[in-house]
C-alpha cells in the first residue's frame, strides 16, 4: 500500500520547465540557470511544489539536450556546475524540489563513449552500443524503423557495421545489456542524488532494453502514414528485462530521502505503464491517454477513471495535460483567445486524486506557436512536414510581459515568441483577478490547503446527461464535490446533503446554489466542500 504520511511527491505539484525557453540571464537568446534562478520566486508563488528540468547536460542539440554527450556536466550554455549548485540551493531555501531529465536509453553520437565504440571490437567500449553486421540480401540487421524517419539502422564506414538507433541517427540506443553501461548508468543516478537532486524523470525508460535475438517486429494491418506505425513493436521496446533494473535502480534511490522517479512509458498501453510502478519500481510512470483525450466529459471520466483503478491503493496515478512533446492543451481545447475552457481544464487537472504535472505557459495559457518550414528546429518536423510539423511550438520562450522580447531575453530568441505576448502575459493576468493565471493560483492554493483535494478518494458520478463531469474527493478530514460543465450551454445539478460553494473561478455571479441546486455557466465549474 501507498504511504500515508504527506509526501511532496505524492500531495505536491510538480512544474515542467523547459530550460532554454524559460529565461534567459545572459542576453544570448537560450534560456539558463541563473535565468531559472530569477525566476524562482514567481515558481513559489504560484504554489507548486517541486520542478523538473528538462535535460541540461552538454549536447550537440540535434534533439535539444535528448542527445546526451556527457552525463555529468552541465552544457556551458545552460550556465555551469556551480549554477547547478546554487539553483538546488535557492530552490531547496524556498521548498522546491528538483527534479532531473535522465536520458538513459541513449547518448549523442559525440559522446566519448560512442566515439571509442566507432574504433570497433579493439575499443573497451564497442560493446556499450548495439552494433550489427549486414545482414545477407536485407542489409539492415532487422526491420526496425526509427520514430524519426526511417531506418533505425546507420552504418558506420569506420568498423563496418551497423548500429541502432530508434530516434536520430546521431542519438545511438546504448546497450544496457553490458554490464559496464548498467554500472556506468547507475553511476549516474549516484552523482546527481550526492548533488542533493529530489528526483529524475526517466525519458523513454521501457526503450532500455531490446530483443537479445534482435527479431523482426510483426506488421499491423491497417493503413498508417508513418513506417514506424506499421510495425507491432515486440521486439525493440518493453522487455522483461526492465523489470529487474527497475528494483536495481529504486533500490538505489531509496538510499536517500523521500526521493522520487517518474518515467515516460513508451509504446505501451495504460495497463502495461501500470506494471513499472510499485513499492520495489517506479513511483509513478506517465500515461498519456488523459492528455491525448478529445473535449468530451465521458472521454475525461473514462480516462480518469480507467487510469486511477489501475493503481487502486497500491500506488499513486499522475497526470499530465501539457509537455515538451505535445501541443498546447490551450491551441487543443479553448476556443480562439477565451481561457474559459482552460479554467474548467485547470479544475478537473488540479483536483484529481493524482500528482498533477505542469508545463511552464501552461497557467498563462499559452498557444502553439505556428512555424514556417524554414523556421523549424525539431528533427521531428524536418522529416515529417507537413504532416507532422514537429514540437518547436510546444516549446517557444515563456511569456513574461510586453516588452520587446517578453522579457525573456534582451537578445535574439533561440525561437520566436507567439503574437499575443503583448496580451498574453505574466504581468498582465498577475494584475487582472480574472485571470487564468490567478485562476490557476487559486486552485493550487486551495488543493494545497484541504485534505480531501491532495490526498482524497476520488468516486466519478453516474449522470443523466453528457454534459457534465461530476466526482467526489474524500478524505479522513473533508469531503469535497467537483462539477464541470463541458457544455456551451447552461447546465444545473442537484447534488446530494449538504455542500457549500468553495470556488467558482471568479464567477459568483452566474454560478450559485439556489434552493439546493447548482446553476452553471456555459464551461463553468464548481468546488464545493461539505
Amino acid at each position: 500500500m501507498i504511504e500515508n504520511k504527506k509526501l511532496w511527491w505524492k500531495n505536491g505539484i510538480v512544474y515542467q520547465i523547459y530550460p532554454r525557453s524559460f529565461q534567459d540571464s545572459n542576453g544570448d537568446g537560450i534560456g539558463d540557470l541563473p535565468g531559472i534562478i530569477d525566476r524562482l520566486d514567481y515558481i513559489k508563488n504560484l504554489g507548486v511544489d517541486a520542478i523538473w528540468l528538462s535535460p541540461i547536460n552538454p549536447s550537440p542539440d540535434v534533439d535539444f539536450g535528448y542527445d546526451v554527450a556527457d552525463y555529468n556536466e552541465i552544457d556551458p550554455k545552460f550556465g555551469t556546475m556551480a549554477d547547478f549548485d546554487r539553483f538546488v540551493e535557492e530552490a531547496h531555501k524556498r521548498d522546491l524540489k528538483v527534479i532531473m531529465d535522465l536520458v538513459l536509453n541513449h547518448t549523442s553520437n559525440q559522446h566519448k563513449w560512442f566515439q571509442e565504440s566507432k574504433k570497433g571490437i579493439i575499443s573497451p567500449y564497442h560493446d556499450w552500443y548495439i552494433w550489427r553486421y549486414p545482414r545477407p540480401k536485407y542489409g539492415f540487421p532487422n526491420n526496425w524503423q526509427s520514430i524519426f524517419g526511417g531506418p533505425a539502422w546507420t552504418y558506420d564506414d569506420t568498423c563496418g557495421k551497423f548500429y541502432y538507433h530508434m530516434f536520430a541517427p546521431e542519438q545511438p540506443d546504448l546497450n544496457w545489456r553490458n554490464p559496464d553501461v548498467r554500472k556506468a548508468m547507475l553511476d549516474v543516478f549516484r552523482f546527481w542524488l550526492d548533488k542533493d537532486v529530489d528526483g529524475f524523470r526517466l525519458d523513454v525508460f521501457n526503450e532500455y532494453f531490446k530483443d537479445a535475438e534482435l527479431r523482426d517486429n510483426p506488421y499491423k494491418t491497417g493503413i498508417y502514414l508513418r513506417e514506424f506505425d506499421r510495425q507491432e513493436h515486440k521486439y525493440d521496446a518493453a522487455q522483461p528485462e526492465m523489470m529487474p533494473l527497475l528494483k536495481e535502480i529504486r533500490a538505489l534511490v531509496n538510499q536517500y530521502k523521500e526521493r522520487y522517479l517518474v518515467g515516460e512509458s513508451y509504446l505501451v498501453n495504460s495497463a502495461q505503464a501500470r506494471t513499472y510502478v510499485g513499492p520495489n519500481k517506479l513511483h509513478a510512470a506517465f500515461d498519456f491517454g488523459y492528455t491525448h483525450t478529445h473535449w468530451s466529459p465521458s472521454a475525461f471520466g473514462n480516462a480518469i477513471q480507467f487510469w486511477d483503478a489501475l493503481h487502486e491503493e497500491d500506488a499513486w496515478p499522475n497526470y499530465v495535460m501539457n509537455n515538451h512533446d505535445t501541443r498546447r492543451s490551450a491551441s487543443r481545447y479553448a476556443i480562439g483567445d477565451d481561457d474559459t475552457r482552460l479554467k474548467l481544464l485547470a479544475a478537473m487537472h488540479l483536483t484529481l486524486r493524482g500528482t498533477p504535472f505542469l508545463y511552464y505557459g501552461e497557467e498563462i495559457g499559452m498557444r502553439e506557436l505556428n512555424l514556417k518550414r524554414s523556421e523549424v528546429q525539431d528533427p521531428v518536423g524536418k522529416y515529417y512536414w507537413p504532416f507532422n510539423k514537429g514540437r518547436d511550438g510546444c516549446r517557444t520562450p515563456m511569456q513574461w510581459d510586453s516588452s520587446l522580447n517578453t522579457g525573456f531575453t534582451s537578445g535574439k530568441p533561440w525561437l520566436r515568441f507567439n503574437n499575443d505576448y503583448p496580451n498574453r502575459n505574466v504581468v498582465a493576468q498577475e494584475a487582472d483577478p480574472t485571470s487564468l493565471l490567478n485562476c490557476y493560483k487559486e486552485l493550487i492554493r486551495l488543493r494545497s490547503e484541504n485534505p480531501a483535494l491532495n490526498a482524497g478518494e476520488i468516486s466519478l458520478k453516474s449522470l443523466p446527461n453528457q454534459f457534465m463531469l461530476v466526482y467526489t474527493r474524500t478524505s479522513e478530514e473533508q469531503k469535497a464535490l467537483i462539477v464541470l460543465n463541458f457544455s456551451i450551454l447552461p447546465q444545473t445539478y442537484k447534488p446530494q446533503g449538504d455542500w457549500k460553494l468553495l470556488y467558482c473561478g471568479n464567477d459568483l455571479k452566474r454560478t450559485q446554489m439556489l434552493d439546493g441546486i447548482l446553476h452553471m455557466p456555459p464551461f463553468g465549474f464548481a468546488i464545493l466542500t461539505d
